[in-house]
């Protein structure tokens, strides 16, 4: 498989998914002119997935920018994926429909091609998460104490039948919560989006899913090193610092980034790296002409370090009995 990637190659689901490879984050890019100059410099480079969610801000911005390629003619609905997610505030079964028809209003979309529940815990109505350096204390945030994941999911699959969502998904869910999901699935999930790296590799969460016919993305794929070091408890490790990154940069002369986004999509999980510069956005997509050999993903692969590695985790959730990462003690996209 690695020696075929492209660009252009997709990653499949049991459902029938068909997920690009390669995408465009959003996190945190909800600056307007920032993120035109972003997406319309992503799209003319070919990148094709755009994730995003209603936590970021940014869907109005992306809807706009979708309508003037379309409007040109340079794009048509079907060339393009889109990813987004219902938010935690509205992890209700009463309020699953209400999010996606104000998410497509804003992506100025008919349906999204994949729509995950973002988090496994639910928070009340109207709840807001603060993500910017300096306003990013979430202690005082008001969580959902019965978060149902079974009824939530009830209602994903109503927006499958409606047209308004081709696939759902799951993100930041754990093993024990997805089977709990697939149980009673009618739909099962098509993608699960977790934090994955060089030193979380999520080893666990990639044998359960490649077992049962669900793709993974990965996010925080280069470690994050661009979120606010408070958003973090705890010592940080930047995986673009690692000795054995930088030297295989210098032996296939590509950056430690394009070493990193390798090694995933060699382990058959799509990334979406985020990037406002021109440069990066190239070099991110860049990673398709030299291929790791099996010895460098096996040094690679040991590099893992397990839970201990886990940045994204609201410290909030550690009380609640839906959290899925009770060992960690850290904060969460």
């Amino acid at each position: 498989m690695a020696s075929k990637l492209s660009s252009k190659s997709v990653i499949s689901a049991a459902t029938g998914l068909q997920l690009p490879v390669i995408g465009l984050g959003t996190f945190q890019n909800w600056e307007e002119a920032v993120l035109v100059k972003t997406l319309n410099t992503a799209l003319e480079l070919g990148y094709r997935l755009i994730d995003t969610a209603f936590l970021y801000h940014n869907e109005h911005i992306i809807g706009k920018v979708l309508q003037e390629w379309f409007i040109s003619g340079r794009l048509r609905r079907d060339d393009i994926f889109i990813t987004t997610k219902l938010p935690p505030q509205g992890a209700n079964p009463k309020y699953v429909e209400e999010f996606i028809e104000k998410q497509l209003k804003a992506l100025q979309l008919e349906y999204v091609d994949l729509y995950l529940v973002h988090h496994a815990i639910g928070w009340k109505h109207g709840e807001e998460l603060h993500l910017s350096e300096g306003d990013n204390d979430n202690s005082g945030l008001q969580l959902d104490p019965t978060t149902d994941h079974v009824a939530i999911w009830k209602e994903m699959e109503r927006q499958v039948d409606a047209g308004r969502a081709k696939y759902i998904g799951l993100s930041n869910f754990n093993i024990n919560q997805i089977k709990r999901v697939m149980k009673t699935a009618r739909i099962p999930p098509s993608n699960l989006q977790i934090e994955l790296n060089l030193f979380l590799q999520s080893k666990e969460e990639q044998e359960f899913c490649r077992k049962h016919g669900i793709t993974i993305t990965s996010y925080a794929t280069l470690g994050s090193p661009g979120v606010p070091q408070g958003f973090f408890i705890g010592a940080y490790e930047n995986p673009l610092k690692d000795p054995l990154v930088e030297k295989l940069a210098l032996t296939y002369q590509k950056t430690p980034a394009q070493v990193l986004l390798r090694h995933v999509v060699q382990l058959g999980v799509a990334v979406i790296p985020k990037s406002a510069h021109p440069l990066r956005l190239k070099e991110n997509l860049d990673i398709f002409d030299f291929e790791l050999t099996e010895a460098d993903m096996c040094q690679l692969n040991a590099l893992d370090r397990g839970e201990a590695a886990r940045k994204f985790v609201l410290q909030v959730y550690s009380s609640h009995p839906e959290n899925p990462y009770p060992s960690t003690r850290v904060q969460h996209k």
